[in-house]
């Protein structure tokens, strides 16, 4: 029996969200999954591990067991092992717990620590239920182990006739059209493009999947996968020639049929928001949802109940525009001069805004400002725009490329109207330059009533898991946070025996965080840290610049590989970081979760300060300002507990296996001053906690003994 790859096309709908949101369904590649499993199926109908060996599920009736026959001593998952699997308390309450929310149709909240084995935990009770189930996880990478790993364990095992579609955005595939139309080599730039455009050809032809991720030698910031990738900015749906063949669309009515979906957090929140505006879905239809690192959500739905534009969309109309008219040979000079007109009036507008990086509060008044003081090339780039969409509208011949060109640029327009000229109360307005970007946003202030509405009253049954979502072995900030006001909680106990494992050192003497003295404290704590662990070390900072200035203060004082993020591609950092004896890798929120290095090799997590947002980023201040508003306490209620579940993250990188052990060094002396610090503590596991550095010396001597 084989697992089946399934892919899945989409609706052609008629809007355009982000690039991530259109999706398409793969499979990294068949799994052989042979081997008899505890239960015999009939029909078609598939097997149930809660069900006794005398048949299929049949509605709920007949002989159901407990999950303890299933997760306990002895159970199933024991059998199937043969003494590879070892029984967990924790997984077996969150398995009872998962099962009862699919059962019982209501909402449950499960906290289960690294080593809980939560994947099998909530994808044993989702198979049982019966239901449709989409699992949302945080990133592609969690997707595909999923379906790389667990998956054909459960279809070995348990469930031959598992059905199961993995969902990423349509900007993973490639577009059969586009490289069909590609043959002109003048629409390649150099050698290197033009090789890599022949690899891809001949990938084409083999590959099942389309999906960009098996094309190991391209680059993450290829320019040629951008003008082969199959966003739906580009897409004509069925009336597209390559429409059959291709890998976005080529089995959707099998998608339908999956048993499970696996998503990510984006492509899920795309999905909402986009039945939310009443444009159609990109999930088949589904009766459940299991959110794996759930922690994640509100930060992914804020930004897909937004409005955002930028710089870039303008390019890439203008990119898109141009290579449409040349394969359709109607490239006039006229046209051309238009979609050039584009480019220039965008570059023109956004080299207005201040050329600092970082993030900015963008309120009426300082937008009205900005459109006294440059309204002529306001409207010169929103005159740029209608000219190429007039200019489309008259052709006699009029391509369904061009159509949707036509309608992506009035979509921008649109969107560009909205941000500059709107004033809805519950959006903060702001803009970010970043790098060569400037991003234009309105972001929900709260989105606790949306997921209330179209989440949790929409469903009946949404399991949200994480290693992290309580404050105080409290759920209530998350809760909040969310507008999840009725569901049953559970947080289980850890797995792991931090009080022998883990070792939290609190230097005593290091100055404020605040103060100017703090970098070279901060320093001198660092290399005697680093000397003790031999390297081995994570050094996590709050900010890009208190990273570079401790990385340039510690390199020169240690004899250690020293890796820097912003060097080159994280995944590449990871990597080297894993197979670089005593290496330390320096480092900021994009390494503070979903990373995991078990073992030796990351033996120290140093982190500079307490996690606080800044105070000054506006989406952050927008949050506070409405907190307060109401007569609440922001710093409290949404500053401190948001910190807590940072700093959770960013400590849950070292203990990763039962065999681990490493010593976490906070170096913010507030945790031990301040009565907020209090709350922190009582958040973070049973460590044993040390103000000497003798004690962390011997911890390692130990270790190495």
């Amino acid at each position: 029996m084989r697992l089946e790859r399934r892919y899945v096309p989409l609706e052609d709908d008629p809007t355009v969200m982000r690039d991530e949101i259109l999706a398409g369904d793969i499979g990294p590649g068949e799994v052989d999954t042979e081997g008899p499993p505890p239960f015999e199926t009939q029909g078609e109908q598939k097997a149930d591990p809660t069900q006794s060996g005398n048949g299929a599920r049949d509605g709920g009736a007949g002989g159901a067991v407990s999950m303890r026959e299933v997760f306990g001593p002895g159970g199933l998952l024991e059998r199937c092992m043969m003494g590879g699997y070892e029984h967990r308390a924790g997984q077996l309450e969150m398995a009872e717990a998962v099962h009862d929310a699919f059962e019982g149709h209501h909402h449950a909240i499960v906290e289960a620590g690294t080593g809980t084995g939560k994947t099998l935990a909530y994808l044993l009770p989702a198979i049982c239920s019966g239901r449709r189930v989409v699992i949302s996880t945080a990133t592609k990478s969690l997707q595909e182990q999923l379906f790389q790993k667990d998956i054909p364990f459960l279809q070995k095992h348990f469930a031959p006739n598992l059905k199961v579609a993995v969902m990423k955005g349509r900007a993973n595939f490639l577009c059969v059209e586009k490289l069909n139309h590609m043959q002109d080599q003048a629409l390649l730039k150099g050698m290197d493009e033009m090789d890599a455009f022949q690899q891809i050809k001949q990938w084409s032809k083999l590959t099942e999947t389309g999906d960009r991720a098996e094309l190991t030698f391209l680059p993450d910031e290829s320019e040629l996968w951008a003008k082969l990738d199959a966003r739906r900015d580009t897409c004509m749906g069925q009336k597209c020639p390559s429409f059959g063949p291709c890998f976005v669309t080529g089995m959707h009515q099998r998608a339908k049929e999956a048993d499970l979906i696996i998503v990510n957090h984006h492509l899920f929140f795309a999905d909402l928001a986009l039945k939310q505006d009443d444009f159609g879905s990109i999930l088949p239809e589904y009766s459940a949802v299991v959110f794996d690192e759930a922690h994640e959500i509100e930060d992914v739905a804020s930004d897909y109940f937004g409005r955002q534009i930028s710089n870039y969309r303008f390019e890439e109309l203008a990119r898109d525009a141009d290579i449409a008219l040349r394969m359709l040979k109607l490239g006039t000079p006229s046209l051309l001069r238009r979609t050039q007109k584009i480019r220039e009036k965008s570059r023109a507008f956004f080299d207005l805004f201040p050329g600092r990086d970082g993030r900015f509060p963008f309120s009426r008044a300082e937008r009205e400002a900005f459109l006294d003081q440059h309204r002529e090339a306001y409207d010169a780039l929103g005159s740029s725009l209608k000219s190429v969409e007039t200019e489309f509208a008259a052709m006699a011949q009029k391509p369904e490329e061009l159509l949707r060109l036509g309608r992506r640029s009035f979509e921008i327009r649109q969107e560009l109207a909205f941000l500059f000229e709107s004033n809805e109360k519950n959006y903060v307005y702001w803009y970010e330059r970043r790098n060569k970007g400037v991003f234009l946003a309105a972001t929900p202030i709260d989105v606790s009533q949306i997921l209330r509405q179209r989440l949790f009253e929409q469903f009946d049954t949404v399991v949200m898991t994480s290693a992290t979502l309580t404050v105080g072995g409290r759920f209530e900030f998350i809760r909040q946070r969310l507008g999840l006001d009725h569901a049953k909680e559970n947080a289980l106990p850890p797995e792991f025996d931090y009080p022998t494992a883990a070792m939290l050192y609190l230097p005593r003497n290091m100055p404020d965080v605040r103060s100017p003295g703090f970098a070279a404290g901060a320093a001198d704590e660092i290399v005697k840290l680093l000397e003790l662990s031999e390297g081995r070390a994570f050094c996590l900072f709050t900010s890009y610049s208190q990273m570079n200035d401790l990385y340039e203060r510690v390199r020169g004082r240690v004899k250690f590989p020293m890796l820097l993020q912003g060097t080159a591609p994280r995944s590449v950092l990871l990597e080297r970081f894993k197979n670089t004896d005593g290496a330390v890798l320096f480092a900021t929120a994009s390494f503070w979760q979903g990373v995991d290095v078990p073992g030796e090799q990351l033996s120290c997590v140093i982190v500079d300060r307490l996690p606080f947002a800044v105070p000054s980023d506006p989406i952050v201040a927008a949050r506070v300002a409405l907190l307060q508003e109401d007569g609440r306490n922001a710093f409290a209620e949404f500053q401190v507990p948001a910190a807590v579940l940072a700093l959770k993250q960013g400590f849950g990188r070292l203990i990763r296996a039962k065999t681990d052990r490493g010593v976490l060094a906070l170096l913010d002396t507030r945790i031990q001053r301040m009565p907020y610090g209090k709350i922190f503590l009582e958040s973070l596991p049973k460590y044993r906690v040390t103000s000497e550095l003798g004690d962390v010396e011997r911890f390692f001597g130990g270790s190495r003994g």
